[in-house]
């Protein structure tokens, strides 16, 4: 029996010509583990992977190498915060089971700044391939949504991302469904996605399937790092794992949802991986150009609810299913 590959999917097809890639995290905190199983896929096939991730740690605080401005490198002997630290714990985790364990930690910053660590990366790096991933899909607000989520970082990482040189950039999202406790309005995601497939810029679709290896490891991966973040859990990476595994509806893994009584609708949309043209992505952020030279995340933030103030907003609309 052959054994599937998530690389055999039109959205991962496009890496095939590849040999160096990074996949990087966008919006800061765990959304580099939602990227874990394409980079795991990667290395299957024989290719060089580097992982990345803009950051919510407190990089000063820990013994991660500084290797340019707002840049650091973990690696599994890197000290720090031991309750909140998940690239740490992933560099961990790769070097107990025989990955390279080099993890890249962007910091928090302004659109120039953020720029500037990938055009480090990426001449230091030397990779032809991006895979920015962002655990949600907010990833794909264009700026006069109902509710953008939270954009701030994924914006600056999109498009620093899209300034780069490179033959291959990929946005992908996962977890449909995930940020509706953020507002997030999932009936203008999927307008955004048909919008993308009428320019030929959506890729399609797939599904982490238990029982794939990449998936298999995923999934070990995120329990490792879950464990050693108590309190400070990702629920979106719960309820992206939780639906791969095959959980439905009120279902809580964690005790940070079962705390504030909250529904959860655990579906099976949730552990889907949609990818795009990632240029074309950053092209339809509607006020790219009031934050491209945003020194700082509050004026990213600034100039984001400014746009916002001066524009139409698309009305608010359910899904009718």
């Amino acid at each position: 029996m052959l054994t599937p590959s998530l690389l055999d999917t039109s959205v991962l097809i496009r890496l095939t010509d590849t040999e160096r890639v990074l996949v990087v995290g966008a919006g800061g905190g765990f959304d580099l583990l939602s990227g874990l199983p394409i980079a795991f896929a990667l290395r299957e096939q024989g290719k060089t992977v580097f992982l990345a991730n803009l950051t919510f740690t407190a990089a000063t605080r820990t013994t991660a190498r500084s290797v340019a401005p707002g840049l650091f490198e973990v690696d599994a002997a890197t000290e720090g915060q031991s309750g909140y630290f998940p690239e740490k714990h992933v560099a961990t985790w790769l070097a107990d089971h025989g990955y390279p364990d080099k993890v890249f930690m962007i910091r928090k910053g302004g659109t120039a700044s953020v720029r500037a660590a990938y055009a480090w990366l990426a001449h230091e790096l030397d990779f032809d391939g991006i895979v920015l991933v962002d655990g949600g899909t907010d990833l794909l607000m264009t700026g006069d949504e109902a509710g953008l989520g939270t954009p701030v970082e994924d914006v600056t990482s999109l498009l620093a991302a899209a300034a780069l040189d490179i033959p291959v950039k990929l946005a992908v999202c996962v977890g449909f469904g995930v940020d509706a406790f953020h507002g997030i309005c999932h009936a203008h995601f999927l307008e955004n996605v048909a919008a993308l497939a009428k320019a030929g810029a959506y890729h399609g679709v797939f599904a982490l399937m238990p029982g794939i290896p990449a998936v298999d490891a995923w999934l070990d991966v995120v329990s490792w790092v879950q464990r050693h973040t108590p309190g400070r859990e990702s629920i979106v990476s719960a309820s992206i794992t939780d639906a791969a595994r095959g959980e439905f509806g009120d279902h809580h893994s964690l005790d940070r949802t079962r705390a504030v009584d909250a529904e959860l609708f655990i579906n099976p949309l949730m552990s889907m991986v949609w990818g795009f043209d990632l240029d074309a992505v950053a092209q339809r952020v509607r006020y790219r150009s009031h934050v491209e030279h945003a020194a700082s995340p509050f004026e990213v933030a600034a100039a984001i609810e400014a746009f916002r103030s001066e524009v139409p907003l698309r009305p608010w609309r359910d899904i009718p299913v």
